[in-house]
């Protein structure tokens, strides 16, 4: 059959999928995956999973889809008190889209709305940080620090500005943690005040940062300090979920960790586990009930927002991860995963500083005759990718986590769902593959 679909390289044969199971993808040839980034971060629950494919019928027979401005349905509203339930404090109420991209810019959205309901008008600037990604849509890659997604498409972005990532293993600032004073958290006021504050409409940021930094974290004060800044200054706190959302490091939601109540959660990706188009944003009673009293209207979707089909799998998704306890399981997975990557580390001098929570798990690699990130050039993340990949096993590139150009990382994220057998499958061909590309360049 002649192919006529466009591919993100036009140059590369793609294999067809056939079917997936559990933890893993087979193509049309028979060959096996071990699914170990979950696609991209998406399939937190495993593959042909028999619960959510029997919510999908059942709601199919029903009614598949209704507009938002003429119905609301009782799927979106189970999904909606499942995810209050969920989500931090007073983070009660949800509005859908469908990809991670479209979350952002409603948060992005709401954000406004929220300044125009409170008669503050000039209150737009959307503040992010380098070595992010919130989205491939204009308006989230505008709030987005990912030098190698941005550059061609720079001419065409709003000129946000951007506070450094938390990166103490490669410091922009070359301090050193916690003689630093956490200062890359600190310069957010900076930039507020270089701004003025009552043009100043939000901060966005990853609890982790995913595509374009490998599982990056902050140091303990980080978040809290953002949060302080943030009140200080009358600016709302939007935590990007889409990737850290619905268990996968090991709690609800990645901002747990620091124990911060963001204004906005963006979610998308664990919350439909990749079995349809779903994402969205919960927001705050004071938001909610600003815009309500206020503007009074949130007519900012798409025509597919919160169908019904797509919110009744998403609720199975989210029931299935809390009947299982996926999100203790990832806590626990993640930690067995880690240690064995360590272990793996003390072996390969390629592999740099091994970080994460739950079950998202980045590896830097690194020259070990120079102790700093291989040129560019040197493709190191593609031939770790590739290589995996020959050998069965997916993996996602994370590169660039220096200003765009240097460091070189994957993103290992299998579906909550994965086994111990499974999991030193895992390890055993990162072993394998990780030696092969060290003899290649060392």
């Amino acid at each position: 059959m002649k192919d006529y679909t466009i591919h993100p390289s036009l140059k590369k044969k793609m294999p067809v999928v056939d079917y997936g199971k559990g933890v893993y993808l087979y193509d049309k040839e028979g060959k096996r995956y071990l699914d170990g980034c979950s696609g991209a971060m998406t399939a937190s629950i495993g593959h042909a999973v028999p619960e959510v494919i029997q919510a999908m019928k059942e709601q199919a027979e029903k009614v598949c889809f209704a507009y938002r401005f003429q119905f609301t349905s009782e799927p979106a509203q189970k999904l909606s008190a499942a995810i209050a339930e969920m989500a931090p404090g007073s983070l009660n109420w949800s509005f859908y889209s469908n990809s991670g991209s479209e979350a952002t810019e409603l948060a992005f959205k709401m954000a406004r709305k929220y300044w125009l309901s409170r008669g503050e008008d000039t209150k737009y600037w959307i503040i992010s940080r380098q070595t992010s990604y919130h989205g491939i849509t204009l308006g989230a890659l505008s709030m987005s620090g990912n030098i190698r997604r941005r550059m061609r498409y720079e001419p065409i972005l709003h000129k946000f500005p951007m506070l450094q990532p938390p990166y103490c293993a490669h410091c922009v600032f070359k301090k050193t943690y916690p003689e630093c004073d956490v200062y890359c958290a600190r310069q957010l006021e900076d930039i507020i005040l270089q701004l003025t504050p009552k043009y100043v409409s939000a901060f966005i940021f990853e609890p982790m940062i995913g595509a374009s930094g490998a599982a990056i974290y902050p140091p303990p004060e980080y978040n809290k300090i953002i949060r302080e800044i943030c009140d200080k200054y009358d600016v709302l706190m939007i935590a990007d979920e889409v990737i850290t959302g619905f268990g996968r490091t090991g709690r609800n939601f990645g901002v747990e960790h620091w124990g911060v109540e963001p204004d906005i959660i963006c979610f998308g990706k664990g919350v439909s586990g990749g079995y349809v188009p779903l994402s969205g944003i919960t927001v705050s009673d004071k938001v909610y009930n600003t815009l309500k009293e206020g503007l009074g209207t949130f007519a900012a979707g798409h025509t597919l927002s919160g169908n019904p089909l797509a919110t009744a799998v998403g609720y199975s998704v989210v029931k299935y991860i809390k009947d299982n306890n996926l999100v203790e399981a990832s806590r626990v997975k993640g930690e067995f995963l880690l240690a064995e990557f360590k272990k793996l580390k003390e072996k390969h001098p390629l592999m740099g500083e091994v970080r994460g929570k739950g079950l998202m798990l980045g590896i830097d690699f690194i020259n070990p005759k120079t102790g700093t990130f291989f040129d560019a050039k040197a493709g190191v993340t593609e031939k770790v990718v590739n290589y995996s990949f020959a050998n069965g096993l997916i993996v996602y590139a994370s590169k660039g986590a220096i200003n765009g150009a240097l460091g070189d990382a994957i993103l290992v994220t299998p579906p909550l769902v994965i086994n111990e057998e499974e999991m030193k499958e895992l390890v055993g061909i990162l072993d394998k593959v990780i030696g092969e590309v060290e003899k290649e360049l060392l």
